[in-house]
């Protein structure tokens, strides 16, 4: 096991990947960088293959996929009775997914909890898995 400077855990490729499925249907946040600073969004998020995928409409997030940039996505969880929580962080290209891409139920786990928007939008936003890191760490007490 590896701990960075703070003690933390440093969680290898696999192990952030299988967390990313183990929270697939929950909430994360996309962090890009607009002219006027840093913007980051929470959003629903699935997996493809090893990729993320959320849905969304007009805005900052979808036009940063059409111009295919480079955005940061983080989910993390509290395991309070195991006295620990983890943290992903995935640095990666965002694409709009063609239609025949997109998730299906038997590609992709479905959303377990309500969009976070009403009208979460039509389009699909594709983030490759990049740069993957992750740590899990003790709460304090």
């Amino acid at each position: 096991m590896w701990l960075d400077e703070r003690g933390s855990e440093v969680l290898g490729r696999n192990e952030c990947q299988r967390l990313l499925a183990l929270g697939a249907g929950g909430v994360g946040r996309v962090g890009l960088v607009e002219p006027e600073g840093v913007l980051v969004l929470p959003v629903n998020y699935r997996m493809l293959d090893e990729d993320i995928v959320i849905q969304v409409g007009e805005g900052s997030i979808l036009d940063a996929a059409r111009e295919q940039a480079i955005v940061g996505f983080e989910v993390d969880d509290v395991d309070a009775a195991k006295g620990r929580a983890w943290s992903v962080f995935v640095r990666g290209l965002a694409t709009v997914l063609d239609p025949n891409e997109r998730p299906s139920s038997g590609s992709a786990r479905p959303l377990e909890r309500g969009p976070l928007v009403p009208e979460p939008g039509l389009a699909f936003v594709r983030i490759r898995t990049g740069v993957l890191t992750g740590r899990r760490f003790a709460l304090l007490p």
